[in-house]
């Protein structure tokens, strides 16, 4: 099984570029069983663009995940803890072999799927 991510292009993109290690969320999906993401590029983009094994997913308080992952964030410390505002849980993805498609798919007509609005599972 596999999870489908929205991620805003800009992050989409540094994700396969190898800019942006992490991949931050305020939840996360619940089933361990999760070894893959694909990603979905949010508007303006609108396509599914690649996929990307998990290494691991870290769960701390945001100040912890901060500090273990700034340096492979691909995103400003400001951004970061704006995003966090008021939450004690944060959770990082730790991105490994990301492979962008060739060409991207649309989600409705590849997939049948409406966008998610964080994450969905999808058992191919």
């Amino acid at each position: 099984m596999k999870v489908i991510l929205s991620i805003k292009p800009q992050f989409a993109n540094k994700i396969f570029e190898g800019s942006k290690q992490f991949e931050f969320r305020k939840a996360i999906f619940r089933n361990p069983d999760i070894k893959k993401v694909i990603v979905y590029a949010s508007s303006p983009v609108q396509k599914v663009i690649g996929e990307f094994e998990i290494d691991r997913i870290i769960r701390s308080d945001p100040r912890t995940i901060w500090m273990q992952t700034k340096s492979q964030a691909g995103i400003s410390e400001d951004y970061f803890f704006e995003y966090f505002h008021d939450r004690d849980v944060a959770y990082a993805i730790k991105v490994k072999k990301a492979k962008r498609y060739k060409n991207a798919l649309c989600l409705r007509k590849d997939f049948n799927l409406l966008p998610p609005q964080s994450f969905m599972y999808y058992n191919a």
